[in-house]
């Protein structure tokens, strides 16, 4: 089970930041060669991606960055350029604005080639990220377009101008959210959700754009992982410990869950059915949410 909690987005052509970033406590970072990155400095940042892959020692963390979209010109150098000169150090690409299954079927294509043409051995994974209403209504088809992808990732600031829904700052509330009689994004979060389970793959959370917001971001990761996705992304390093906190089970969930799974391991040898714990009856649901929450542990370190 792979954790990936915090997934920290930095600049593909700064150098300082880079280096920084690898050394922070993020599960996972990225390069960023889209938003990040002006158009005259694309050129430039892929070399700067090409050396922090093939020089840099990124310890435990995945090797990952980000391409330009699809109906950009940046997009096919990326690729070429990037996978072509790291693609034996790079782990996985994200694909922003996915629309359809056909736009990961390009990437995945021009990834099969490269990595014949070069002889890589290990298939470099996708993560795609959904960011308007058409990748919305297309999300359960993405989500199995390729056995490459490893995660679908929401992208609350293009989708709010894809659905021209008024929104001052990527992923936190204003006017317009005290407005509505409910969470706005929640038919949009729990859609992609729906479609990466069902695909047996990662949902990650986008950004809270304040990062002098503590508190803000607390609580928008907070609504993410009480949906059940895995993770978020964060624009800032002092992110990072609220992220990695909201998304690690809380020591009394892991103590229930073991609780559990140990109970249920006794009544399995007496061949006892249904058990109770503290007036809580415990059935086949329970161990299996039980069994998550110890998993998620392992992973990120809590328990053996």
């Amino acid at each position: 089970m792979a954790v990936q909690r915090s997934v920290l987005a930095v600049p593909g052509n700064n150098w300082r930041m880079i280096e920084k970033a690898i050394a922070s406590d993020a599960d996972v970072i990225f390069l960023d060669l889209e938003d990040a990155v002006a158009p005259d400095a694309k050129a430039a940042g892929r070399e700067t991606v090409i050396r922090a892959l093939t020089e840099l020692d990124w310890g435990r963390k995945p090797r990952v960055f980000r391409i330009n979209a699809l109906d950009t010109p940046f997009c096919y150098r990326d690729v070429i350029e990037v996978v072509e000169a790291a693609g034996d150090r790079l782990h996985r690409i994200i694909v922003p604005k996915v629309n359809r299954p056909e736009d990961v079927a390009f990437v995945d294509t021009l990834l099969t080639q490269i990595e014949a043409n070069c002889g890589l051995d290990r298939m470099i994974g996708l993560e795609v990220q959904i960011e308007t209403a058409e990748g919305v209504l297309n999300c359960a088809e993405i989500a199995t377009a390729s056995p490459r992808i490893t995660a679908l990732i929401y992208g609350p600031g293009d989708y709010s101008a894809s659905v021209r829904m008024p929104s001052t700052a990527i992923g936190t509330l204003d006017e317009w959210d005290a407005a509505y009689p409910g969470h706005r994004y929640q038919y949009v979060m729990h859609h992609l959700l729906v479609a990466a389970r069902a695909a047996g793959v990662l949902v990650i959370d986008g950004p809270y754009a304040d990062f002098r917001d503590p508190d803000g971001c607390r609580r928008s990761a907070m609504l993410s992982r009480a949906m059940g996705y895995d993770g978020k992304w964060c624009i800032h390093p002092n992110q990072i410990a609220i992220v990695n906190e909201v998304f690690s089970p809380t020591p009394d969930e892991i103590a229930w869950a073991t609780r559990v799974v140990e109970a249920y391991d006794a009544a399995t040898r007496e061949g006892r059915g249904a058990i109770a714990i503290d007036g809580r009856m415990i059935d086949a649901a329970s161990i299996r949410m039980a069994q998550t929450t110890l998993d998620l542990a392992r992973a990120a370190g809590m328990v053996e």
